[in-house]
């Protein structure tokens, strides 16, 4: 037996990879013309089509966690989403305290996606060696002060859609074909200098990647997408041509964060492995 390793759908982990590394994925939910769906039940491509009929998205429920903590003897690490994003964290705390009895752990990432995602892997990898609660407690929190995000958007046409971004000014930034860069990071999102073409916003975030590497350190990274899989591998594999990966992986947004920013959204996770 060992320490189990949780986290929500956010983190963008696929079935496959959670398996692989046997991380057990607590799914956020949309909402769609009143039916709620678990997040990747809907394709993308069908979500965003019918996104006129009303669409919501909600954090996993308290339940959901408590049904993922079953039988986890051995004690478990829960890392949800940034809290002030999601009510997963809130969920995932009344869900620890439901059985006293049982060791849990958990963890605000104060980030995302790939930065999520890294921390969770390197904390089932530390799992699987057999290490106590603490040690993989740890290993997530070090995960989490070191992995960096950054994105980029395709479209200003969801946030205005959604509310979330005046429509003069999405229709001004659409004109000038302008597409925002922007880290996440100790749970703040932080706007950058925009790009111009999505060569060029692909040339900004491996300049960022590169100004970060630490000499002699192992790498893990994630490139992340929605409904750009070709963009992200492209990524990926410039990345590659500089260093290669310990953790290297393509990765879809989930449904929570596409139906926010839309389709294209582009990102890089990653962080630096010492010792």
């Amino acid at each position: 037996m060992t320490v189990r390793v949780i986290t929500d759908s956010t983190a963008a982990l696929d079935a496959d990879a959670a398996a692989a590394w046997g991380i057990t994925i607590v799914p956020t939910r949309v909402v769609l013309g009143g039916v709620s769906y678990r997040d990747g039940e809907l394709p993308l491509q069908e979500l965003l089509a019918r996104f006129d009929e009303g669409v919501t998205t909600s954090g996993p429920t308290p339940g959901s966690f408590a049904v993922a903590l079953e039988g986890a003897d051995e004690g478990a690490v829960v890392l949800t989403v940034a809290s002030h994003l999601s009510s997963s964290h809130k969920s995932a705390v009344m869900a620890a305290g439901l059985d006293p009895g049982r060791r849990v752990r958990v963890i605000d990432s104060r980030t995302a996606a790939g930065a999520q995602a890294l921390a969770a892997l390197h904390a089932a990898e530390i799992a699987r060696r057999g290490a106590s609660l603490d040690e993989v407690e740890e290993a997530a929190r070090r995960v989490l002060g070191r992995a960096r995000l950054y994105g980029v958007l395709e479209t200003f046409e969801y946030l205005v859609r959604g509310g979330r971004l005046n429509s003069t000014v999405g229709r001004l930034a659409a004109g000038l074909r302008v597409r925002p860069l922007f880290e996440l990071r100790e749970g703040n999102i932080r706007s950058l200098r925009p790009a111009f073409s999505r060569e060029a916003s692909i040339a900004r975030l491996l300049r960022l990647w590169r100004r970060s590497r630490v000499r002699g350190a192992r790498l893990h990274v994630i490139a992340l997408h929605a409904l750009a899989p070709e963009a992200a591998h492209h990524l990926l594999a410039e990345v590659r041509r500089e260093v290669e990966p310990v953790t290297a992986l393509v990765a879809e947004f989930g449904a929570v964060m596409v139906v926010h920013t839309g389709p294209g959204l582009l990102a890089l996770s990653w962080w630096w492995e010492e010792g």
